[in-house]
């Protein structure tokens, strides 16, 4: 896809303001990424981040002592990621994961968190590989809500009696059968997940729905709205007013063949 094609599909105008309901990645996650990935290369590592949108893993990042040049084409999610990353030394690039601009062969790692489903993922590992080193790595990883979770399992109910055929695609997926198919530019994958419970208010996690696009509902039409509006409405009548709920920080995690 062509920047333009990116940012027209996968427009998080109206969702970049509620990022910050998300919670960020597991920090023993990516203490366990960052020791694995640091054990090859003692030096600070210096990371690409690929729809690095509020800036939430790349302040993971910075944290651990990372060099961080962060990409990400939507102008309202990169804007609100300068911001939170204004104390820092990081680079804001308006790119794509196919058309990153950066550097060849620049690169420690490569990570995309939450990022790697809104794109060609075939064209996106390829990018990946040309701005990394020799023995550099890729990750792709995700947050999702634990389907087993009680409170989950409620609101999953209301979803599907209004959404039957409800479906969240390739961020749901295995990236295994994806990453053996490219055994000529990456090896070795290190699968890795931790389960984090996060307190919430009944507002809060409402408010982290409203950051998620899909084709089900668009809250910037009045008919996603009103379907939205329909669904937590009604979750709203369910749910206690504060509760916890249960994430899994899900990453996959390769490196560089040559």
């Amino acid at each position: 896809m062509t920047n333009s094609t990116v940012e027209k599909i996968w427009d998080y105008s109206q969702h970049a303001k509620h990022y910050c309901y998300r919670p960020n990645y597991s920090d023993k996650a990516i203490d366990l990424l960052v020791a694995y990935i640091g054990s090859y290369f003692p030096k600070k590592l210096l990371v690409a981040d690929i729809g690095a949108g509020t800036g939430n893993l790349t302040i993971k990042l910075i944290e651990r002592g990372c060099g961080v040049d962060a990409v990400e084409p939507n102008d309202e999610m990169r804007k609100i990621g300068i911001e939170a990353t204004k104390s820092a030394k990081v680079s804001w690039i308006k790119a794509t994961g196919t058309e990153t601009t950066l550097d060849t062969g620049k690169y420690d790692w490569v990570t995309y968190g939450s990022s790697f489903n809104v794109i060609d993922r075939e064209l996106g590992l390829k990018e990946s590989y040309r701005l990394l080193q020799s023995k550099g790595f890729f990750t792709c990883m995700w947050n999702h809500r634990m389907l087993s979770c009680p409170i989950q399992m409620k609101v999953e109910k209301i979803i599907s009696k209004h959404i039957p055929q409800y479906a969240r695609g390739v961020r749901r997926e295995d990236q295994r059968p994806f990453l053996e198919k490219y055994t000529s530019l990456f090896k070795d994958i290190f699968y890795l997940e931790v389960d984090f419970c996060v307190p919430r208010t009944i507002d809060e996690y409402v408010s982290a729905w409203k950051s998620v696009k899909n084709k089900y509902w668009d809250l910037g039409t009045p008919k996603g709205k009103i379907l939205f509006d329909k669904i937590f409405d009604e979750v709203k009548t369910i749910l206690p007013k504060k509760f916890c709920i249960t994430y899994t920080t899900k990453a996959w995690t390769v490196q560089k063949s040559k």
